[in-house]
């Protein structure tokens, strides 16, 4: 039976302490607008942040997608290998506004943890984008649980649950209210909406009691529509507010205690639930906790209702009330980063399992009260380690990274199916203070005079600070104790390792940042490349690729910062390039005769490309593939393409996004390079440098 206290109870005192990702691009619910605020709060999670924060979706050509899905730019990296040589790295940056990290040299003033997950599914091609808006299975199939970032910033819609579906003898009654609402709820949601968890996973939310082994301090959490607390209702979110369909209970406690968006398996949109790709502490002794913890390898339970319920779902997050109270059975459910569905025998599974040296696969069912086996692949436990240091009130970079903000370098997963996937992430920022213990305190110090029970922290106490004077008062908020703040990426997608890469490891080289000056961008940041150093060795394989959007006119409504998109080319405009230089204190790229990158290296993509067409695809941002015919880069794309619209200088006609090239090193070298649309001397810099290292020399 499992124990009704969380694993990790956090608290906190500050009233904004907001987090930003910056690579990859945190979209902090924006998605397309041309507002410095975005229009929903509310549009697939709950961030806790400040509306000016986060960047809109990538567009893949030179103007705006608007309302075609696939005219939007989901960034594309290169999967891991089978092997730890054959990662692709892939750096993860993001700011944090209160602090994290500390040791005995620079104590720590909060108590904090960051978490990093993705969630993955089959990726398909554009045409599986849903359109159909009918009724017809596939059409719901797809609508409900393709995931995408949406055209329109508009929630998708919910009827919430009532009393009818689960009081009363008359199991039939019961069965078709439920029914008749969940139909609705299915046809209910729309192809030009974001969606990320589905609505299956949030009526589950909504009817799962809320777990009461917790601590709520000194707040009342109500009872929603069905006449009990759900866990739709948190101390911070005592309201039982929706944001997309995410559970707000999941969201604000880790490890979770239940599966995390599991759902009916559909094997053409495998869906995976959420996997943690790391952890990151204030105090390393909590890594034994999390790997004990983490869903990647360790089933979660939940209560299944019998066939007699059309609703499969219990209330119950226990055993005995399960079989006690609703009949149920009490299943245990298995994680997975997909199932290999080619591999329909143990023995075929065993083929996978003896050459996958990441993973843990194995030939299992997904719950415990299925034979129904598969084989399936379980990632890797989360990697676990020392949170950067960074002061409070302060959304800077971290003494730990070297000037850098924030950040982490994880493995992208290895997916032995060879299936492209599509995947988002998200980063929950965890913070408290250490008044109290924060594994220790739970629901016997909840706030009950009748008990005798004062809460360990009260809403703006007074405190008195000698005798007879007069008592001050704190400002504190104790639903705010235990804070969690969130940011999540836009849909990326991750694709199948060609065969050049074999044996490789992969680094991944962005940008990073959005169009205005410093106080524009606030609190993203302004326009760099991500990292912007980097030492590799020449065995190693390099991926640059940036994206951009073409709605960054930060206007008016300005919240609580400077509207404005100061900046080069077409206002609203994301525009980048990559040139080399001899020395990073320039401004002038080197001409193309007197560089020496584009003889360092080829492409792994298309090795037709010379080293010229290398430089050409780059300077433009993609909008010349080339000097001239290659495979890969065909008539109407290339320099000498008379038909081709002229070339405009500052990138204006560039595409936003740019999927560039996997390079292969020949020979080890230094490379400087430059943006020269964003470098505005005195203003912004976006440079970098790469060194190659001789082989075992990095």
């Amino acid at each position: 039976m499992m124990r009704l206290v969380l694993i990790g109870v956090y608290l906190v005192v500050c009233l904004w302490a907001d987090t930003y990702m910056t690579n990859p691009r945190g979209s902090n619910n924006r998605l397309n607008e041309n507002t410095a605020t975005r229009t929903n709060a509310n549009r697939l999670f709950d961030s806790q942040n400040n509306n000016r924060g986060g960047f809109n979706t990538g567009d893949r050509f030179e103007n705006a997608a608007g309302n075609d899905p696939r005219r939007q730019y989901a960034m594309q990296y290169y999967a891991s290998g089978p092997t730890e040589a054959e990662a692709s790295k892939l750096i993860v940056e993001w700011t944090n506004q209160h602090g994290c990290g500390g040791n005995k040299d620079s104590p720590h003033k909060t108590n904090c943890n960051i978490v990093i997950q993705m969630m993955c599914q089959t990726n398909g091609t554009d045409a599986s984008y849903p359109q159909g808006q009918g009724n017809g299975q596939q059409d719901l199939m797809e609508r409900n649980t393709y995931l995408r970032d949406g055209t329109d910033t508009n929630t998708q819609n919910y009827n919430q649950p009532n009393q009818n579906e689960y009081v009363g003898d008359n199991q039939n009654a019961k069965n078709q209210a439920y029914t008749n609402r969940m139909n609705g709820n299915y046809a209910n949601v729309q192809t030009s909406r974001g969606l990320h968890e589905t609505v299956w996973w949030y009526d589950m939310c909504r009817f799962r009691e809320a777990n009461g082994g917790l601590y709520i301090a000194d707040k009342n959490l109500g009872a929603g529509s069905l006449g009990y607390v759900g866990s739709e209702r948190t101390r911070q979110n005592n309201n039982g507010n929706r944001r997309g369909y995410e559970c707000p209970e999941e969201r604000d406690y880790y490890p979770y205690w239940q599966p995390t968006h599991q759902g009916p398996y559909v094997d053409s949109h495998q869906t995976t639930p959420w996997i943690d790709v790391a952890y990151l502490t204030g105090n390393s002794s909590d890594c034994e906790r999390v790997a004990a913890g983490s869903e990647n390898q360790n089933g979660k339970w939940r209560c299944v209702l019998p066939d007699t319920s059309a609703r499969k779902y219990g209330r119950s997050i226990n055993e005995a009330d399960c079989t006690n109270k609703e009949q149920g059975t009490w299943v245990q459910f298995h994680s997975y980063l997909e199932i290999i569905s080619g591999a329909n025998t143990e023995a075929k599974c065993n083929q996978y399992k003896n050459t996958d040296k990441r993973n843990k696969i194995s030939w299992m069912s997904l719950r415990s009260d299925s034979n129904d086996k598969k084989c399936v692949v379980q990632a890797p436990l989360p990697k676990c380690e020392q949170a950067p240091w960074t002061r409070v009130n302060h959304l800077g970079n971290s003494i730990d990274n070297k000037g850098n903000a924030s950040r982490v370098d994880t493995d992208l997963p290895y997916f032995p199916s060879g299936i492209a996937k599509r995947c988002v992430m998200r980063l929950r920022y965890n913070i408290s203070t250490d008044e109290f213990d924060n594994y220790g305190t739970d629901h016997r110090h909840n706030h009950d005079l009748s008990k005798g029970v004062i809460s360990p922290v009260e809403d703006d106490p007074f405190i008195d600070v000698a005798g007879e004077s007069k008592p001050l008062r704190l400002a504190m908020n104790t639903n705010q104790y235990g804070r969690t703040f969130q940011d999540r990426t836009h849909a990326y997608v991750i694709l199948p390792r060609l065969d050049g890469m074999k044996g490789k490891m992969l680094h991944n080289l962005n940008v990073r940042g959005k169009r205005g000056n410093i106080v524009q961008t606030f609190p993203a940041v302004e326009y760099d490349f991500v990292p912007n150093k980097l030492a590799i060795s020449e065995e190693e394989l390099l991926h640059i690729q940036w994206t951009g959007s073409n709605t960054h006119n930060n206007g008016g409504n300005g919240g609580d910062g400077q509207t404005g998109d100061a900046g080069e080319g077409t206002g609203g405009t994301d525009r980048h390039n990559f040139l080399q230089m001899l020395r990073s204190d320039l401004n002038f790229p080197a001409p193309f005769e007197n560089t020496t990158f584009w003889d360092m290296v080829e492409s792994v993509n298309y090795p037709k490309a010379t080293g010229l067409d290398l430089a050409i695809s780059f300077a433009t941002s993609g909008y010349y593939c080339g000097l001239e015919n290659f495979g890969g880069c065909n008539a109407g794309h290339h320099v000498k393409d008379s038909n081709k619209q002229a070339f405009q200088q500052q990138l204006n006609n560039a595409p936003a996004s740019y999927f560039g090239h996997v390079l292969r090193f020949k020979k080890p070298g230094t490379c400087v390079y430059v943006c020269t649309r964003n470098n505005n001397f005195t203003n912004r810099s976006q440079k970098g440098v790469l060194w190659v290292t001789p082989k075992q020399q990095k």
